[in-house]
């Protein structure tokens, strides 16, 4: 049930915050930056570290003082404690999964010899620290299945220890391979050691805030030091490549795909494993579209790209006569091409229809044999494997239903369960609907909605927390979340919308939420809360708002533009100082959607909305509660540190403005289970505080 939203409190004595006298000219502007201290490394920096203690037992004393934190926690406890499988893959008559049985801190990676063989425990990373913020973060095995590159996580941070093991016996090897950051992993077709892409080791102290450049792709052999890894591609002439490698399905070659930023605009060279010291062989030039490698059949190579196909479409050539140019496979639809495998001797394409997934199965010359039966309006991932495998697995979830992993016979196309959780709710108790809205410039905007039966059989307007992203061509498609049940079940509702930054209707969908037309995310995620209070969903008094990384940029910036339309709002790891975001590790590369800081058309519009240079003091503002980690690296958690100080500073009513700061976290991945578990009961309990969500009636 719910309750009268809950606007006052006493006053909250916020710590003590030094402003600085930091200014800076741009384009003529004097913009201040008061904070800029807040931006230095919490594990060298005895102030910031003080002042985060300082702001996290602020926060933690008002969050005890809420009734349903207590009641979250328990809840989001029992849903999560389910048995959960990621994908199998299938390597020399093994296969490898991941499992958790419900409340581990991380996943734990398995081995069957042979489909029904008995699970080992090949690696348990709960075991690796004591805190068990220590993850595996990615593995690939060779292909006779006897060895295992793993790479190892540790305290959220996006760098990447790598190791090896033997399968047979779990013994891990001495090879060690460090420095590894944005990088695939693939072992050469005999074994003899795998390909890997890093950067130089950065000068003492600069590790995790370090701009990151001169991205170089290596061959470790095994048995042997990462000195001796042999250097197989780099471009010293645009140190600001990224450059990913793969090896090609017949182990002929190495494809490496190198971009400058986010944006899908790549350049594919092809280096010869069979003739060492050859010049690659560029068979997408000049960083103009999207070309995703993802199989060959000998020297036809597949791809799919967005060039001359905004929804995207499939192609191939022939690198034994490159001059005769592509030949188009599977044509553009009117479906947004998400990705193609090319595996039991098909294609097999996935696509998204208004954010739904949708499977189809070709010939490898483009002829359509059948859809793939999905259970409904969800997201289906997956279809891994080889070209000669009779099998592929595949996922489907969606917001009332857990991850299933499915077995799916390519010939015949059946599709058997392998694994399907048993969880402490009843699915068929919530309903999932697509509804669509129009947006300030009339766009028709797709939005999922998901409620308790009950409360959409009644109509009643209710508590509603509605999440949105908008950038980086990433679409929001239907995924499950034990917290989010624990939100319907409280009496609330969930709302997700596409709004434009996204790839959900392809390369014009991206393109008009970005650079110049940023505003347009802001203004689609207004009209979604608009939307929700004029169709009787929520209380004009009960819509609360989320994001994480760019999502807490979108944030950020409608409370600014819009406090009024909000009870509360999370930011979580927002990129809130649009002026410096491209100063610090990975941010030099956002500038394919922010645009550049240093440029003054981009500086004009980045200014505009900059959640940390436009907060409006002296208006009534909604409950906010920023999250973040103090070791972060993806986003520096200065942006956020920084945004909270200039909140705080202001004068913007009775409703808290509050940070909450885990330790040793980084942007999301590798987060154990239970501070997972508390961070989630932390955010609703205070979104549900403000929106007057009651669950103990």
């Amino acid at each position: 049930m719910t309750a009268e939203p809950e606007t006052t409190m006493p006053a909250i004595a916020y710590p003590e915050t030094r402003a600085g006298d930091t200014v800076d000219t741009l384009f003529g502007q004097q913009v201040a930056d008061p904070y800029r201290w807040l931006e230095n490394d919490v594990r060298v920096d005895a102030e910031v570290a003080a002042w985060v203690e300082a702001q996290n037992e602020v926060t933690d004393a008002f969050l005890e003082t809420l009734p349903l934190r207590d009641r979250f926690k328990d809840r989001i406890t029992e849903l999560t404690d389910y048995e959960r499988f990621g994908l199998p893959g299938e390597k020399g008559g093994r296969y490898f999964y991941t499992r958790n049985d419900g409340l581990q801190n991380q996943s734990v990676l398995y081995v069957r010899d042979g489909l029904d063989g008995e699970p080992r425990v090949l690696i348990d990373p709960n075991e690796w620290s004591d805190d068990d913020a220590t993850a595996l973060a990615g593995y690939t095995v060779t292909e006779d299945g006897s060895k295992l590159a793993y790479s190892i996580q540790d305290g959220g941070s996006d760098w990447r220890t790598v190791k090896v093991m033997d399968v047979a016996t779990g013994a891990v090897a001495d090879d060690t391979v460090e420095w590894v950051k944005f990088s695939a992993l693939d072992w050469a077709k005999d074994g003899s050691g795998f390909y890997y892409s890093r950067f130089p080791a950065t000068g003492e102290g600069e590790t995790f805030q370090a701009l990151n450049t001169n991205h170089q792709v290596y061959f470790h052999r095994l048995g042997t030091e990462q000195s001796e890894d042999v250097l197989v591609f780099a471009r010293p002439d645009m140190p600001e490549l990224n450059n990913i490698a793969q090896v090609s399905d017949d182990g002929r070659w190495l494809v490496v795909t190198s971009s400058s930023g986010t944006d899908d605009r790549y350049e594919v060279a092809l280096v010869d494993l069979q003739r060492p010291g050859a010049d690659p062989m560029v068979v997408v030039p000049g960083f103009e579209n999207d070309y995703s490698y993802f199989g060959n059949l000998g020297s036809r190579f597949f791809f799919t790209t967005n060039d001359g196909a905004p929804l995207k479409k499939v192609v191939s050539i022939d690198i034994a006569a490159p001059d005769a140019g592509w030949t188009t496979v599977i044509p553009e639809r009117e479906e947004t091409l998400q990705g193609v495998s090319l595996t039991g001797g098909h294609l097999i394409a996935s696509y998204l229809v208004d954010a739904k997934s949708k499977i189809e199965v070709y010939t490898t010359d483009g002829d359509k044999v059948r859809e793939v039966a999905l259970p409904g309006i969800g997201s289906a991932g997956g279809f891994g494997g080889d070209f000669d495998d009779a099998e592929t697995f595949y996922s489907f979830s969606s917001y009332n239903r857990p991850s299933t992993v499915y077995r799916y016979n390519v010939e015949t196309g059946e599709s058997d369960v392998w694994a399907q959780p048993e969880v402490a709710f009843d699915p068929d108790d919530f309903v999932v609907e697509q509804r669509f809205f129009t947006s300030k410039d009339g766009t028709r905007v797709p939005m999922f909605l998901v409620r308790g039966k009950d409360v959409a059989a009644s109509g009643k307007a209710v508590p509603t927390l509605l999440y949105g992203y908008g950038g980086f061509n990433i679409s929001l498609t239907p995924g499950f979340s034990a917290s989010r049940i624990a939100w319907l079940e409280a009496g609330g509702a969930y709302a997700v919308a596409n709004i434009r930054g996204g790839g959900e209707y392809g390369k014009a969908w991206h393109d008009g939420g970005r650079l110049d037309n940023k505003q347009n995310v802001f203004d689609d995620f207004i009209a979604a809360g608009e939307f929700l209070i004029v169709e009787g969903v929520t209380p004009d008094d009960g819509l609360t708002i989320q994001g994480g990384s760019n999502g807490g940029l979108l944030v950020g910036a409608v409370t600014n533009q819009r406090p009024d339309l909000f009870a509360a709002g999370n930011a979580a790891v927002g990129v809130m100082d649009m002026l410096r975001f491209d100063r610090f590790t990975a941010g030099r590369y956002w500038v394919d959607d922010y645009g550049y800081p240093n440029d003054a058309e981009d500086f004009a519009i980045l200014r505009a909305y900059s959640p940390y240079h436009n907060v409006r003091s002296g208006v009534d503002y909604p409950a906010v509660l920023v999250t973040t980690a103090d070791t972060d690296d993806r986003v520096v958690p200065g942006h956020s540190f920084k945004y909270i100080a200039a909140l705080q500073a202001a004068e913007l009513g009775e409703r808290p403005q509050l940070i909450r700061i885990e330790t040793r976290a980084g942007h999301g991945s590798g987060k154990p289970t239970d501070k997972a578990i508390e961070e989630a009961a932390d955010i609703l309990a205070f979104l549900g505080h403000f929106s007057g969500l009651d669950s103990a009636e």
